[in-house]
């Protein structure tokens, strides 16, 4: 037993150890585990780091690849779409990738081609965008400033012009729009400079070299004309050319009464795939001047063509208002259905024909009830000219009457420009000088407006005799215009007779003959500055070198006389005396000739 029991505790010892051994293995393997987990767990960390990171490199590429993909197809659907001419559709589309991408140049440049081709004023802004997104870019400048100019923003398009560095101001295509700028600011010399300066850096270019022959054939230098007329005569064998080129041929004729050309161009016209309605009343235009019984033939023959359509009935109905023919019209609308009268045009048009005929009461009766819309203003305009000329003439109430038709008329203007403007024609046209001279005033405040509406204002001065208001308005075209020699001449001639800005009209009356030194006007002028600067017999010698019909002209006369006198050939100056009281001249004018008359009359006495 004792040697079991030893046995035993032998055994036990020995499982003791080896449990110990156990234990302590275990120990020492936690004690590794132990020490190897933070570098597990920073091996597992970076794993997911980079994974995720790979996963977000990934997404990222992917969002950008669908992005692209999404981006392209859009603008390549945009873009068909505005090729088929489906502009709406396009818009929508470009506006989709916009919203996304706020600075998309692509999406812009759709959007304003597509605005351009529907003639929405929305073209002007994208322009701008894009011009303030490339602002060192001439081209963009350049097409804002015709979309600018294409709505009457003059102020906007000259500024764009303005920021087009000056080396490439030198290009044809600034110069067009630079000429066109000119164009809507009355400036007609400037627009001729520039547009011949793109002739110039392009003379194989068909569309500048058509534009300045249509300005050129109207010159009053018979070298430009012919050669224009010459341009215009190539131009009209060529398709995109031909209908406008014979269009301005055929003005052309008709106004130096050349029958024959005129007869050519109206047919080849006629026969032109892209002729128009208006084209028609080209043509109606010179066979009144060809032979009164064919033009009569024809007018019948465009009138039912003409009933099919409102707008070309309109255009008929306000060409025969203009061409001494509004007694056909009132004949003419009696027979026509009430429903192609109810539009707002043709019921001005009927009105204007009323009044044209003097026909009052009708006048009346048509303007008294209905609805214009937004030619509400000209129904009551044309129902106080009605009330004007139908009230008798110490009747105070019908005045009263006449008062508050027009301010109602006024009113409904509602300042819009356009509106003011056609207001304004309807009173320069039945002399409401006071009615007109205001708004007139009002409407040359509008850039694209203001060279009609300081030609009406200078008339109106000039049959006024008001002369200081007119030297007023000169100054304003020539501000407007400082190139147009006759415009020049103008205000010096008139600074010299008012005694006002006396230094710079000398240098005004110089400026205009250097211009235009065969410009008859422009030559008597300065003729006159070098009289009054004791220079008379240089001008003396200026006068002798033109021809002496033209200076028959009533205020070319006094000068010439004048000038005469101050050489002591007053014998001579009597017929320029004579020609000149004739005509209407202003009262600084009529004081001179008094003054020669005197003068005249104590030489003889004296003899």
């Amino acid at each position: 037993m004792g040697a079991k029991t030893g046995h035993e505790m032998a055994e036990r010892i020995k499982d003791a150890r080896h449990g110990r051994d156990r234990q302590s293995l275990r120990g020492q393997e936690s004690f590794s585990q132990r020490r190897l987990w933070p570098a597990r767990l920073a091996v597992m960390v970076t794993g997911l780091v980079i994974a995720f990171l790979l996963g977000a490199v990934f997404v990222s590429y992917g969002s950008k690849l669908y992005e692209d993909w999404r981006q392209n197809r859009l603008l390549h659907r945009a873009a068909a779409l505005l090729q088929d001419g489906k502009l709406s559709e396009a818009s929508q589309t470009a506006q989709e990738l916009l919203e996304r991408h706020p600075n998309s140049l692509p999406a812009l440049y759709l959007l304003a081609e597509a605005a351009e081709k529907q003639n929405l004023e929305e073209a002007v802004w994208r322009r701008e965008q894009i011009a303030r997104l490339l602002p060192k870019d001439a081209d963009s400048q350049l097409n804002l400033a015709s979309a600018a100019l294409r709505f009457g923003k003059l102020d906007l398009a000259r500024e764009a012009l303005d920021r087009v560095a000056p080396n490439d101001r030198d290009r044809a295509a600034f110069h067009v729009v630079a000429g066109w700028l000119a164009r809507a600011e009355g400036n007609l010399a400037e627009q001729e400079e520039q547009f011949a300066a793109a002739v110039r850096r392009e003379p194989n270019n068909d569309l500048y070299q058509f534009n300045l022959a249509a300005l050129r054939i109207h010159s009053s230098d018979a070298g430009k004309s012919a050669k224009a007329r010459d341009a215009l005569q190539r131009l009209s064998k060529l398709a995109p050319y031909r209908t406008g080129a014979l269009r301005a041929l055929l003005n052309d004729a008709v106004e130096r009464n050349d029958l024959g050309a005129a007869d050519n161009f109206a047919q080849q016209l006629q026969m032109s795939p892209e002729v128009t309605f208006g084209d028609y009343l080209l043509c109606l235009n010179f066979y009144r001047k060809l032979d009164e019984k064919k033009f009569r033939l024809l007018l019948e023959k465009v009138k039912p063509f003409a009933a099919r359509n409102s707008s070309d009935l309109v255009s008929l109905l306000d060409w025969m208002n203009q061409n001494g023919l509004a007694g056909d019209v009132v004949k003419w609308i009696d027979k026509l259905p009430a429903a192609q009268l109810s539009s707002a045009p043709m019921s001005i048009a009927v009105a204007d024909a009323y009044a044209t005929v003097k026909n009052w009461s009708r006048l009346k009766r048509w303007t008294r009830t209905g609805d214009w819309g937004d030619s509400e203003y000209l129904r009551l305009a044309y129902q106080a000219i009605a009330a004007r000329q139908s009230q008798s003439r110490s009747g105070g109430a019908a005045n009263a009457e006449v008062e508050t038709l027009w301010r109602s008329a006024e009113k409904l203007t509602n300042e819009q420009p356009e509106h003011e403007l056609a207001l304004a024609r309807v009173a320069s046209k039945w002399e409401l000088e006071n009615e007109s001279e205001e708004l007139w005033q009002r409407v040359a405040e509008n850039p694209p407006m203001r060279r009609e509406a300081l030609e009406a204002l200078r008339r109106l001065y000039r049959a006024k005799n008001e002369t200081g208001k007119l030297y007023e308005v000169l100054q304003r075209l020539h501000e407007s215009s400082p190139n147009e020699a006759p415009i020049t001449a103008d205000l010096a001639r008139l600074g010299l007779d008012l005694d006002q800005n006396i230094e710079r009209s000398h240098q005004l009356a110089r400026e205009a003959y250097d211009r235009a030194r065969q410009e008859v006007n422009c030559a008597v002028t300065y003729a006159f500055s070098l009289s009054r600067l004791g220079r008379n017999p240089e001008g003396l010698a200026i006068i002798q070198d033109l021809p002496p019909d033209q200076l028959h002209d009533q205020h070319a006369a006094v000068y010439a006389a004048l000038l005469l006198a101050e050489a002591s050939q007053l014998d001579g100056a009597q017929e320029y005396i004579e020609a000149a009281e004739n005509g209407k001249i202003y009262p600084e004018e009529k004081t001179l000739l008094l003054q020669l008359r005197h003068q005249r009359f104590h030489r003889v006495r004296w003899n």
